[in-house]
């Protein structure tokens, strides 16, 4: 389990947990090299709330790259701003250069705050 912070909404942790294989699995079944894409993540929020200069377009931005192969796999997470129901979404998910992979997971932190 790994925790990243969002380096532009302060306030904001995300924990990652992946899978990485042991030796003997990569013995057993060769491709030393690659882990498989499977990650989970749940962001909270962890402080004051402080959003500063992030892409507010459908796409979204990437918060957190890693490789997760020597060549061919990255583990990523990208940030979604959803204005009109004021929540920001994290999802997790693994490219590959040679096809994309359907694995992701997704979390929410909701930006409304009680009296506002």
């Amino acid at each position: 389990v790994e925790a990243v912070a969002d380096p532009k909404v302060k306030g904001v942790t995300c924990h990652l947990a992946f899978f990485e294989r042991g030796l003997i699995d990569r013995l057993q079944k060769g491709n030393w090299f690659e882990d498989p894409s499977n990650s989970s993540i749940s962001c909270r929020q962890t402080g004051p709330i402080e959003i500063g200069d992030i892409d507010r377009g459908d796409e979204g931005e990437n918060v957190f790259s890693e490789r997760r192969s020597i060549i061919f796999k990255t583990l990523k997470v990208k940030r979604i701003f959803d204005e009109e129901n004021n929540t920001l979404i994290y999802i997790s998910h693994s490219q590959r250069v040679q096809d994309g992979s359907a694995k992701m997971s997704m979390s929410t932190v909701p930006l409304y705050q009680p009296g506002q």
